[in-house]
């Protein structure tokens, strides 16, 4: 292995380490931190090959590795569950186990990491729902939600979860799922709210029933009720997530009439991914759709992403409902939603 890839890798599992770490998973941290001195030498081979940053700001190999490691204690192989939690094992016992899986595994593992990762965090609809109602109290009208960067489309089914708040219960009443995040801030508005339809848009959708073991091993092994709310969300019916650029689908939809409904367009970590030119395509068509939107046929845009504030990502709701353009700073969320901190007023009379 050269200095300059013995250099990258470090610097992308010693930043993966921190992140996961700061994300509520010290395993994350030990696997972070013990993979890079036991990759044999065809994997060092194939990660050489990748171009740019090796950490999550490029190739993510960090979390490529992780995730195929993952997988395999999902099916029982390698040995893995004598290990990974809710086992529990010292680092050299960890470190043997995972070399074992390295070598053993060789032909799996090279397989996985071709694609990079791609999770379907189902904790951020706490942050979705209390948006939702929100909008509804300003307006009551049924929801038609197109979300951008949707993944598996598990967060377009948020209208049949529930989200418990300091002011009671969000959501279905007869939900798939019940998210219960750290609540901070004030409380929200609670208000019934009505999902009349939805689809999103992906470059690489993961279909919840044949891509359902990568989807689960992006979920982080100490962390079992992500595992659970994520099994929970893929009981449901698959939602309608087309293969398309953000850009052109939003286009498209947008191109569409929909009157005597809120047509709520969002994304949750994201917009960063896009490429410039597409963030500027898909944000001039939704603030033309905007400028046309009225008070029978109101437009939203909500996003959760980083904004440079800290902690978390800020959840921002832009609206258009045949007024002036209004810019609500809603909440500040956890990264995966296990926490967040209310700062929406209630709507406008």
């Amino acid at each position: 292995m050269t200095g300059d890839l013995t250099e990258r890798l470090a610097q992308a599992f010693d930043f993966q380490a921190h992140a996961c770490e700061d994300l509520g998973s010290p395993f994350m941290g030990r696997l972070c931190r013990l993979l890079p001195g036991l990759l044999p030498a065809p994997l060092l081979e194939r990660v050489a090959g990748m171009e740019g940053d090796l950490g999550p700001r490029g190739q993510s190999v960090p979390l490529r590795l992780c995730g195929a490691l993952h997988a395999l204690r999902l099916q029982g192989r390698a040995g893995l569950a004598k290990v990974y939690p809710p086992e529990a094992a010292d680092d050299p016992t960890l470190a043997a186990a995972l070399s074992h899986a390295l070598e053993a595994e060789a032909e799996f593992i090279h397989g996985f990491i071709h694609s990079p990762p791609q999770t379907n965090e189902v904790r951020r609809s706490c942050a979705l729902l209390p948006a939702a109602a929100w909008l509804s109290a300003r307006r009551a009208l049924p929801l038609t939600l197109s979300e951008l960067g949707a993944s598996a489309g598990l967060n377009l089914h948020f209208g049949e979860f529930a989200l418990e708040t300091p002011a009671g219960r969000i959501g279905a009443p007869d939900p798939a799922l019940v998210l219960t995040p750290e609540w901070r801030g004030e409380a929200p508005i609670v208000s019934p709210i009505e999902v009349a339809g939805g689809a999103g848009a992906d470059l690489s959708p993961i279909d919840p029933v044949e891509d359902r073991l990568r989807l689960l091993s992006y979920l982080w092994p100490d962390q079992p009720e992500r595992l659970e709310l994520t099994e929970a969300a893929l009981t449901l019916p698959p939602a309608r997530v087309d293969k398309a650029d953000a850009a052109d689908w939003i286009e498209a939809r947008l191109a569409e009439p929909r009157p005597g409904h809120w047509h709520l367009i969002y994304h949750t970590i994201a917009w960063q991914y896009f490429p410039a030119p597409v963030q500027e395509r898909a944000e001039a068509a939704i603030r033309g759709a905007g400028a046309r939107a009225t008070a029978e046929a109101p437009l939203a845009w909500l996003a959760m992403e980083q904004d440079g504030g800290r902690p978390g990502a800020g959840l921002r709701l832009r609206l258009w409902d045949g007024g002036a353009e209004e810019d609500h700073l809603l909440a500040r969320v956890d990264f995966h939603g296990r926490w967040i901190d209310w700062q929406g007023a209630l709507p406008a009379e």
